[in-house]
């Protein structure tokens, strides 16, 4: 996807960039300066006087505050809003082409390299599909990807700030559902994105989990920020999600909070199995390949799959039950108030899901427990190289750095 627009040369202050830097006086400042974009950010746009009555700052401070942000093209005026009496309000919003960052998802079936406004708009989109995923596929891919991103975009390279790499982590621990050699997976155990990708790219690299970064996603860009807590879930070749509170991505004590995927839920014999064996593409994949259908268009076009009648319908049916089942469990521990559903599918399954999902909640025992709404995402199959693709611009620009939770590899 690309968009037209206008690219003039954007020099950012070495202040907002890295507000460690200069004295105290400086740091306070940058530190202003990042909590006015994020308030910005989070309602689309905002008068001064606005931004004064939330942040408790001076309006003067905020009038400083506002000129130097414009002055570096991180804000840009809008129409000025007339009221009855005195001077009209001129909203301020993030300028798109301030700054740009680049997202790699890192899928079981396919990857993504994304090119990303400050807003979240995708500029440019490249994937490349392979059986399963290895070192140095994704690296030709990243290689190739990036040179074809930016070659012809001679005036934003030096707005670029970093790259966000969404993966799902021990990628060696996958070999069997993805139906890849072992020892060919091995090569991902004490892999480094930062060491591989230093070898292709001086931009600075952020490396976060997959499900984990399409929170962010959705926090930051989709329906989010209409819950203060609330549990995720995307449904991809594996089911995955992140959990969120207080506004905030929650990472718990080792980075692993919300994953959801290893939840017990029934069996077909009665016997527990993780939520991910029953609630996944891979499940889907594997049956349309074991009827004879080709099952590639689940990951070549996630947005567009062919009519697969009774066996999506059958995927489905149980795919709502099982995580039916989980949003009780989830809901039985931590009293959220939605559970948001995505997946890398097109939106009618999406749809479909969720109202499966509700229709097998109602047959569920919930005495004890606050049904919790269960709502569709809206950021959709490139969650994840969205939420890679934040993760720079929030690290540099944002006061928030729980916004997205990241890993630092």
């Amino acid at each position: 996807m690309e968009r037209q627009s206008k690219e003039a040369p954007v020099e950012i202050s070495e202040r907002i960039r890295d507000p460690s830097r200069g004295s105290n006086q400086s740091r306070v400042r940058a530190h202003n300066e990042r909590l006015v974009l994020s308030l910005v950010r989070r309602h689309g746009s905002m008068p001064k006087a606005e931004i004064a009555r939330r942040t408790g700052l001076s309006p003067q401070t905020v009038s400083v505050i506002m000129r130097a942000l414009e002055k570096d093209a991180l804000l840009v005026r809008g129409e000025p809003v007339r009221g009855r009496v005195g001077q009209p309000s001129i909203p301020m919003a993030l300028n798109p082409d301030a700054v740009f960052s680049i997202g790699l998802k890192i899928g079981r079936r396919s990857a993504d390299l994304v090119l990303m406004d400050f807003v979240g708009g995708v500029r440019k989109q490249l994937r490349q599909a392979y059986a399963y995923p290895l070192p140095d596929t994704i690296m030709a891919f990243a290689e190739r990807g990036l040179q074809e991103l930016l070659g012809d975009l001679d005036a934003i390279k030096s707005r670029v700030v970093g790259i966000g790499i969404a993966t799902p982590f021990e990628l060696w621990n996958w070999f069997e559902q993805v139906g890849a050699p072992s020892d060919e997976m091995d090569a991902w155990r004490g892999f480094s994105f930062v060491e591989a990708m230093g070898r292709i790219t001086d931009l600075p690299v952020t490396v976060q989990n997959d499900a984990t970064a399409a929170c962010g996603a959705e926090l930051v860009f989709g329906r989010g920020s209409e819950f203060t807590d609330y549990a995720y879930l995307f449904v991809g070749s594996f089911i995955g999600g992140g959990l969120v509170l207080n506004h905030a991505v929650y990472p718990g004590r080792t980075g692993s909070a919300g994953s959801f995927g290893p939840l017990p839920v029934p069996g077909p014999s009665g016997k527990p199995q993780q939520l991910l064996n029953r609630a996944s593409i891979f499940v889907l994949e594997n049956r349309l390949r074991d009827a004879g259908i080709d099952p590639s268009p689940l990951w070549l076009s996630p947005e567009d799959w062919p009519d697969y009648g009774d066996y999506l319908s059958q995927w489905i049916d149980e795919t709502g039950r099982n995580i039916a089942i989980a949003i009780v469990a989830v809901a039985s521990i931590i009293d959220v108030e939605a559970v948001l559903i995505d997946g890398a599918f097109p939106v009618s399954v999406r749809t479909r899901l969720v109202d499966r999902i509700l229709a097998e909640l109602k047959k569920l025992d919930l005495q004890g427990i606050e049904q919790p709404a269960v709502v569709e995402g809206t950021v959709g199959g490139e969650a994840r190289a969205i939420g890679g693709a934040s993760l720079p611009l929030f690290d540099r620009f944002m006061v928030d750095q729980n916004v997205l939770i990241k890993e630092r590899i």
